[in-house]
């Protein structure tokens, strides 16, 4: 689902709200998730997930063109780990896992 198609499904279950104001709705929590994220801070939306930011350290790469060395910067990249009530729904009706 893209964001467009978001805004659609919304605006479909809530017929009393324009679908300029949930638009902006959704915007602006995207927005206050990149803000919080870019700040350092954690964002936990409680049954859904958490989004944190974690540092991939510099490290040594190579140029799969030439087989060169190349130095590769560290840098910090988005994470999300799943809440539990959300991978219960995504695994509603698969047998449990052997154990090992």
């Amino acid at each position: 689902m893209i964001k467009s198609e978001l805004i659609l499904r919304l605006a479909e279950r809530n017929p009393h709200l324009y679908q300029r104001d949930i638009e902006r709705i959704v915007t602006t929590v995207f927005d206050e998730i990149a803000a919080a994220l870019s700040r350092g801070d954690r964002v936990e939306l409680r049954g859904f997930g958490a989004f944190s930011v974690k540092q991939r350290p510099p490290r040594i790469g190579r140029n799969p063109r030439t087989g060169d060395s190349v130095q590769v910067a560290g840098k910090h990249i988005p994470f999300f780990k799943t809440g539990k009530e959300l991978r219960e729904r995504l695994n509603e009706g698969e047998p449990p896992a052997p154990k090992t």
